[in-house]
């Protein structure tokens, strides 16, 4: 593991650790620790935070850990976390505003409940901050398509605005700069029945759970698609150039390495079996990218964000 690095950290209200193991902040509870984690108490806090500290320090904002592996060695940065001041939602007008750690299906469940159709944000698992920033969707919607804007704070410290042309939305990603910290989120969805719009939402939860591992330790979508869109949830949907399919096709549901697994139910789910190291995950992850290209000649891309440092061979 990499040396961690002894900072002098700016004075803040919220709360401040170090050498915080990030294992227990992601789905998959793997990976080392941060050389620093900080919860900011509000906006300003952060604001401050930022303007204070050292510009060569790296900054890394997780929300709740649902899209990312941690290496075993751990990240020589500040890692900074949203709790509680950071997941409110409110609705007025048709727009829905989120804080960056407000959960994807608590922001579709409020948006129904006040006409707002978000419905497809309701499988998605995470919170409003990783939606924007990954362009988050499925069900043939994303999160460009219901986007008005958001509140950042730079890593300069400076609280500003940023638009649907800045982030530049694409498949799977965005343009989002870098060091910047999302803390809301304003969303615009079609209007519809609350009572309709609960009850697709529960249709979608049943297909999901009977498609996807969702007892299982996972982090979501291994790959992105390589035809880049998702499914749509359509009758008519085709599967050719779906990760899932590309992976049956080269064998690979349901490989192992040490206690990761591509899972048997869904084959782009990688799951923690129990006792799995980041390098495990990892690694299975890099044994299907080889099969699928040696057997079709297709690349396909993490949509599961890795960081941090391996652990010395």
């Amino acid at each position: 593991m990499a040396a961690q690095t002894e900072i002098n950290l700016p004075a803040a209200r919220g709360r401040l650790s170090r050498h915080k193991p990030l294992a227990e902040l992601t789905w998959l509870r793997v990976g080392g620790p941060a050389d620093h984690l900080f919860q900011p108490a509000d906006v300003e806090d952060l604001a401050a935070f930022l303007r204070q500290l050292d510009p060569s320090v790296q900054v890394f904002p997780i929300g709740v850990g649902s899209n990312l592996i941690v290496r075993d060695g751990g990240l020589r940065a500040v890692v900074i976390r949203l709790g509680r001041g950071f997941n409110g939602i409110s609705a007025e007008g048709g727009i829905v505003t989120a804080g960056a750690a407000a959960l994807d299906a608590h922001v579709a469940k409020k948006a129904a409940d006040a006409g707002i159709d978000l419905t497809f944000l309701r499988t998605i698992p995470g919170s409003v901050g990783g939606a924007v920033r990954m362009n988050a969707g499925c069900y043939g919607s994303y999160t460009a398509d219901v986007f008005v804007s958001a509140t950042i704070v730079t890593r300069a410290g400076e609280i500003r605005e940023i638009t649907a042309e800045e982030l530049c939305f694409q498949y799977r990603q965005t343009a989002f700069p870098e060091g910047a910290v999302l803390v809301s989120a304003k969303l615009r969805g079609p209007a519809g029945d609350p009572a309709e719009l609960h009850a697709r939402m529960e249709a979608q939860l049943r297909k999901r759970d009977e498609t996807q591992p969702t007892r299982d330790r996972s982090a979501g979508s291994t790959f992105r698609n390589p035809a880049g869109f998702s499914s749509t949830g359509q009758a008519d949907d085709v599967h050719d150039l779906k990760a899932w399919k590309v992976i049956d096709n080269a064998g690979m549901r349901g490989a192992r390495r040490g206690g990761a697994q591509m899972s048997e139910k869904h084959s782009n789910f990688l799951i923690n079996t129990g006792g799995a190291t980041a390098a495990d995950l990892e690694g299975l992850g890099e044994d299907v990218r080889k099969k699928v290209y040696d057997d079709s000649g297709i690349t396909l891309e993490w949509e599961i964000m890795r960081i941090g440092d391996p652990l010395p061979e």
